[in-house]
């Protein structure tokens, strides 16, 4: 079982306290080792709370950064959700625990390809990924239920805010903050959820 090789205190003392101890999603952490997301030659301390290297510049975002917008996300079995920035993989494989169906953007070929097979090798069959820019999300699978980037963006995409659904929420780095977004009767609202520090929201390939 994929539990016994995760830390106790991985769960306790970092991702409980992260997520208000929401059990659907320490379930999900159990489920979902990140050190399969990893490379060893990177890092050898996979469950300290730490944004860790995956090359081309990017990150594996710190676990109870990924737990804290996962509960942010007030996700539903139902729920479908873009991801923008694949990265490792991780935080789709988390999300897919919690809804039907996760869609992910990536911009990165090689990123790209690697998080496809982690998840393949998992045999997580609901993530569909997508090599693009991901400012212009993936409209032909919209409108999402929750929409979540990995990246800081200098501005809201409003190719995302178009894809939203209505009584969505989208979370989204700006200016140093995790901001969430939510869509009623066409129109959005935002507020600042917490601090973060993320690698930079890129266009292009």
């Amino acid at each position: 079982m994929h539990r016994n090789l995760i830390p106790q205190s991985f769960i306790t003392d970092i991702v409980a306290p992260a997520c208000g101890n929401d059990k659907r999603i320490i379930e999900a952490f159990l489920t979902t080792p990140r050190a399969k997301f990893i490379d060893e030659a990177m890092c050898r301390r996979p469950y300290a709370d730490d944004a860790l290297p995956i090359g081309f510049g990017q990150t594996i975002s710190k676990p109870s950064t990924v737990a804290l917008m996962t509960k942010a996300l007030q996700l539903e079995p139902s729920h479908r959700v873009l991801e923008i920035g694949s990265g490792s993989g991780f935080q789709a494989a988390i999300l897919s625990r919690l809804c039907t169906r996760v869609y992910t953007v990536e911009r990165i070929p090689e990123l790209y390809r690697r998080a496809m097979s982690i998840i393949h090798k998992m045999r997580i069959v609901n993530i569909k990924f997508k090599l693009d820019d991901g400012n212009l999300g993936w409209a032909e699978n919209g409108p999402y239920d929750r929409i979540i980037a990995t990246a800081e963006a200098k501005n809201l995409p409003p190719e995302l805010t178009s894809q939203l659904a209505e009584g969505g929420i989208m979370l989204i780095p700006l200016g140093g903050s995790i901001i969430e977004i939510i869509k009623e009767n066409g129109e959005t609202r935002q507020r600042k959820i917490a601090d973060c520090s993320f690698v930079d929201f890129v266009c292009g390939k």
